[in-house]
């Protein structure tokens, strides 16, 4: 009969080959459902049949007991009660053993957002004269205008654009794929920087990115957070903004002006709408203090 370890690999496998995981999913239940093994080999816990609630309850205090952020002790028990789930369902036990495991609450955090004119400002920073600042400007009004996360922007193939028509095809978390509108400013830039005969020239692998970085490689996560932390400083915005504080602004703008909660959900490509939800919660923030400031009887 196999052991823990076994299972922890063979679960790995079902995650990346069964549910689409991302290899940096793979990377982060690897390392969580790692340090939980070696919590129970130090018991004697080899086996999945051994593992009770008790001693996951002991594991829960050890993990407590290291000072962890609440969202990292949510995060690695997540990944313990999927495992765990997923060794019931290949029938190795018969009761799910984190059943009813005490998870810290943590308090809600609302997504940090850009006002509408902070975000005009950002979008006019790139030095459009220059083709860097062309690419630049494309990257921004996508990231703004289709609310696409840092990957899926970055992940964008010329194929997945019809510019005529306003569209980009998204790959999503999950390898899920959706439609996302792009505006007339997205269109506009877009077409600007693919025409553009500055352009670099695209390496092999990477023949049909649509953003390119200097020497013709698809363009990196990491190279998207840098550029929005240039033009952050450049708009002369105080605040640092991610790629995801503009999908934050897309989503809440939207909301600001009358969208429907659903259609937002399907814009951002989210799977549950409790997800989106707390884009609501952004936006009575912002009609309080409009209401604070305005109506004459709303401070004593």
């Amino acid at each position: 009969m196999a052991d823990l370890a076994q299972h922890h690999a063979r679960f790995l496998q079902h995650l990346g080959a069964a549910r689409g995981a991302s290899p940096h999913t793979l990377r982060a239940y690897g390392r969580d459902l790692a340090e939980l093994l070696a919590f129970l080999d130090e018991r004697g816990v080899v086996a999945p049949a051994q593992v009770g609630p008790r001693t996951l309850r002991g594991y829960l205090m050890a993990l407590d007991d290291r000072g962890l952020a609440p969202t990292s002790v949510q995060r690695k028990l997540s990944a313990v009660r999927a495992f765990f789930r997923y060794l019931q369902r290949e029938g190795e036990i018969e009761e799910h053993p984190a059943v009813g495991l005490r998870q810290r609450r943590t308090p809600r955090r609302l997504p940090g957002s850009l006002e509408v004119g902070e975000v005009e400002a950002l979008l006019a920073a790139p030095d459009e004269d220059t083709p860097a600042g062309r690419r630049d400007r494309a990257i921004l009004e996508t990231l703004y205008s289709a609310g696409t996360r840092a990957a899926e922007t970055v992940g964008l193939d010329r194929a997945d654009l019809d510019l005529r028509d306003g569209i980009a095809r998204v790959r999503g978390k999950g390898k899920k794929e959706r439609l996302a509108p792009l505006g007339r400013f997205a269109v506009e830039a877009l077409e600007r920087y693919l025409r553009d005969p500055a352009r670099p020239r695209p390496r092999a692998a990477d023949a049909g990115a649509v953003f390119l970085n200097l020497r013709g490689g698809r363009l990196t996560t990491r190279s998207l957070g840098h550029l929005l932390e240039k033009y952050t400083l450049r708009a002369g915005i105080h605040r640092r903004a991610t790629p995801h504080t503009l999908r934050h602004s897309f989503a809440t703008h939207l909301l600001d002006r009358g969208a429907d909660l659903r259609a937002v959900q399907e814009l951002l490509g989210h799977a549950h709408l409790v997800t989106t939800q707390i884009y609501t919660h952004v936006s009575v923030e912002r009609l309080r203090e409009v209401y604070e400031l305005a109506h004459p009887r709303a401070r004593a």
